[in-house]
């Protein structure tokens, strides 16, 4: 049996249950934390479930953010900078990725407020997320701002990328399964995915009328 809710009565639900409900409704997400540094040399690393896939020549990821009536350490640090870091979150540090979603003010870092650590290389002036099974530095692209509800698309290159060894098979695959790491069902529901199976890649059945085709155009 199906439960329906229609459009009004999705408006008149109580203000968390109406979150809830639809932030789960659009099923697993990505959990990831992106970490940048203010142009004062201050980190900030803020968990984000939206970060999508939107090309891979040249790379790119896009992640949304909200509305900036109120301050976005995550948004505006990489418009001062252009640089930021994805980093995948994983089962043993779920809780502390969590909390990351807390309103710290722009002058306290999560990091400090946290058992994550800071991780550099030579090239990144965002920190990484150490332990992070994969992490992506990210040069800040283009940004789509929303006129419906106010949030911001985000889209960034991939110019650096870590991935933990074992994790990488010969084809490219990454197996996130393998590496424990979360996916998010809504707001704060943690799951770590297992791999259930790979399969080829597809192409068209051949139906009836295609084989009569085919064999008329070769006989």
């Amino acid at each position: 049996m199906m439960k329906y809710f229609d459009k009004n009565y999705l408006a008149n639900l109580d203000h968390l249950y109406r979150i809830n409900m639809v932030n789960s409704s659009s099923g697993f997400k990505s959990a990831n934390l992106i970490a940048t540094k203010s142009k004062d040399g201050i980190s900030n690393v803020a968990v984000f479930s939206s970060v999508i896939h939107l090309g891979s020549n040249p790379p790119l990821l896009g992640f949304v953010t909200r509305p900036t009536t109120v301050p976005r350490n995550t948004y505006k640090n990489i418009k001062e900078t252009g640089f930021y870091t994805i980093n995948h979150v994983h089962e043993d540090i779920i809780e502390d990725a969590h909390h990351c979603s807390a309103k710290y003010d722009e002058s306290i870092s999560e990091f400090s407020m946290t058992n994550l650590e800071e991780a550099y290389d030579h090239a990144s002036l965002a920190p990484f997320v150490k332990g992070a099974p994969v992490q992506m530095h990210m040069q800040f692209k283009e940004e789509h701002h929303f006129k419906i509800n106010g949030t911001i698309m985000i889209i960034g290159e991939i110019i650096g990328l870590y991935i933990k060894e074992d994790l990488l098979k010969e084809d490219g695959f990454i197996d996130l399964a393998q590496g424990k790491v979360s996916a998010i069902n809504g707001l704060d529901g943690y799951t770590i995915p297992k791999l259930k199976t790979r399969l080829p890649y597809q192409r068209p059945k051949r139906t009836r009328l295609t084989k009569e085709k085919f064999d008329r155009i070769n006989t």
